[in-house]
């Protein structure tokens, strides 16, 4: 049975500290009543992660990672989707049918998610142009230029320089995505909204509430940073309980009628 949507923004409750303790908890909650959907929505974000690592060794060609800023963006908000719609369930006291839950993340493929996706793509890629201007600002004249091989170069002025200039212009992209998909997404996913509306409601509600959202951030970058670090796999965990904690957050912060 097809769930019908209401439509428009909903008006948006200020966000506390004790807010994202509350979606870390009932995201954990979420995540260890619904094991085989975390384990099957976090799969799938993980076996792309671990094809393009492979071929990237095995080939020393990094220009595959221009397909990790295609693929990440396009699975990414789609496995989240099914995090949402789990959560979703559970909080009603609704049974869990794959099936159902499988079809409200494909049927997203209709509505607006794919435009934000599109938004999140040409964010990344434009990242990755500016990526490679830092380093061939820095180190493009530099007779070491291997960095699958040359690490050393990292240590020279010019390697340091590029590290710092590019860590800095990294976390802004960072920033931005999170501010145009951290409400965003769960909005479209609860309700029938334009994406641009949508990018426009989660980045004021971060400008609104920027030391708690700042925060989050941060717990979310910390979180996924240390899943990635063993071949990915930190992800089965990290992934269900960001996605289920995410959707609580945004759940706190609606008022419903």
């Amino acid at each position: 049975m097809e769930e019908t949507l209401e439509h428009g923004v909903p008006e948006l409750r200020a966000i506390r500290f004790p807010m994202l303790v509350e979606a870390l908890k009932r995201g954990w909650a979420d995540m260890v009543r619904s094991p085989l959907y975390s384990f099957m929505f976090a799969s799938a974000y993980v076996a792309i992660g671990l094809v393009l690592a492979y071929v990237t060794w095995l080939t020393g060609q990094t220009y595959w990672l221009i397909f990790a800023a295609v693929g990440f963006p396009l699975v990414g908000p789609f496995a989240a989707c099914g995090f949402y719609e789990v959560s979703r369930c559970l909080e009603k006291g609704e049974k869990l049918d794959p099936a159902f839950v499988c079809g409200v993340v494909i049927r997203q493929g209709k509505r607006q998610l794919p435009s934000l996706c599109a938004i999140i793509i040409m964010v990344f890629l434009f990242w990755f142009f500016i990526a490679h201007m830092i380093f061939a600002l820095f180190l493009g004249l530099s007779t070491m230029t291997n960095v699958s091989s040359s690490y050393e170069i990292y240590t020279t002025t010019d390697g340091l320089m590029m590290l710092a200039v590019g860590t800095i212009v990294g976390a802004a992209f960072a920033m931005l995505l999170f501010m145009i998909t951290v409400i965003s997404m769960p909005l479209l996913h609860d309700r029938e909204v334009d994406f641009v509306t949508a990018m426009i409601t989660s980045f004021q509600t971060v400008m609104k509430n920027p030391v708690p959202m700042i925060f989050w951030a941060l717990i979310i970058s910390l979180l996924t940073f240390i899943a990635m670090i063993p071949a990915f796999l930190g992800l089965y965990l990290a992934l269900p309980l960001l996605g289920h904690a995410s959707w609580h957050l945004y759940d706190q912060i609606a008022i419903r009628e």
